[in-house]
C-alpha cells in the first residue's frame, strides 16, 4: 500500500476529469486516471501529474460494463493498495439532441448507462472496498464525488435523456450518502453550470449559450473553467467539509439562484 491517499477518477484523461486529476495531485494525491477511449489524452494527463511528483497510472475501461468496473477497482487496488476517493466524473451527452417527443430508445438506454448505472454500480463497488479499508484501520476515512449537471433540475426539451440521466445521479448520491455515513465514507454532488469542455465545443451550442451570457444568462456571467469544478473537488478531498454529506456544490456562476 502506497503512503499517499489515493483517487480513482473515470473520465481522467481530459476536460473536467483531467483537470479534478491534476488539482488532487496538487494536494498530494495519488491518481488513477481512468479513460475510455483516448489513450493519447490518458498518457498526456499522465504525464502532466508525474511532473507534480506523485504516484499515477491509467487504466482504459468501459465503465457501462461490469466486468470493466471489475477490472478498474481490481486494478487500482493491485497498483496502489487503497481507494480514498472515488470520482464518477465520466459521461457522454445524445448523439443528436431531438426534442423528447422524438427521443430513440437506443439513445436513452446508452446515456443512462454511461451516466446513471455506470456510477450507481461502480459506487456500489468502491463503497464495498472502502468499507473494508476502513475496518481493517488501512485508511481512516473515504469520500465519493458526483459530478452532475446543472440538467440535474432543469428541463431541457431536446436533451431529455441527459436531463434524466442527471437527476437519477443527484438521487444517487443522497442515496449512498445515507448509507455510507456510519462507515466514515462522504458523498458530494458536484453540479457544473457552462463549462468550456469537449462537450460544449460545438459551434452551434456554443453560439446558443453565448446568446444566452450576452442576455445576462447569471450572476457570474460568464463561461465556467474546468480547473473551476476541479478545486470544488480537490476541496472535499482535503477534508474542508467534515460536518457535510449528501450536500451539493454548484459551480455554476449562481446560476441556480432563483431571481424574481
Amino acid at each position: 500500500m502506497i503512503e499517499q491517499k489515493l483517487a480513482l477518477v473515470t473520465g481522467g484523461s481530459r476536460g473536467i476529469g483531467r483537470a479534478i486529476c491534476v488539482e488532487l495531485a496538487k494536494a498530494g494525491y495519488a491518481i488513477l486516471i481512468n479513460f475510455n477511449e483516448n489513450l493519447d489524452a490518458a498518457v498526456d494527463t499522465r504525464q502532466e501529474i508525474e511532473k507534480l511528483g506523485v504516484p499515477v497510472d491509467i487504466c482504459q475501461s468501459d465503465v457501462t460494463a461490469k466486468s470493466h468496473r471489475d477490472l478498474l477497482v481490481e486494478f487500482t487496488m493491485e497498483r496502489f493498495g487503497r481507494i480514498d476517493l472515488l470520482v464518477n466524473n465520466a459521461g457522454i451527452a445524445p448523439k443528436v439532441r431531438l426534442d423528447i417527443l422524438e427521443t430513440e430508445e437506443e439513445s436513452y438506454d446508452q446515456i443512462l448507462a454511461a451516466n446513471l448505472r455506470a456510477p450507481y454500480f461502480l459506487t456500489q463497488r468502491v463503497a464495498r472496498r472502502m468499507i473494508n479499508l476502513i475496518d481493517e484501520k488501512s485508511i481512516d476515512s473515504a469520500a465519493i464525488v458526483n459530478i452532475s449537471s446543472l440538467r440535474s433540475y432543469t428541463t431541457a426539451k431536446n436533451y431529455g435523456e441527459y436531463c434524466v440521466s442527471k437527476a437519477g445521479l443527484s438521487m444517487v448520491t443522497k442515496l449512498f450518502a445515507a448509507r455510507l455515513a456510519e462507515h466514515g465514507i462522504q458523498v458530494f454532488e458536484i453540479s457544473p453550470g457552462l463549462i468550456e469542455t469537449d462537450m460544449t465545443s460545438d459551434k452551434s451550442v456554443r453560439d446558443h449559450y453565448n446568446a444566452k451570457l450576452a442576455a445576462g444568462l447569471a450572476p457570474i456571467n460568464r463561461w465556467g473553467k474546468p480547473k473551476e469544478v476541479a478545486l470544488a473537488v480537490s476541496a472535499i478531498a482535503k477534508g474542508h467539509f467534515p460536518f457535510s454529506t449528501g450536500a451539493v456544490l454548484h459551480v455554476d456562476g449562481g446560476w441556480h439562484l432563483r431571481e424574481l
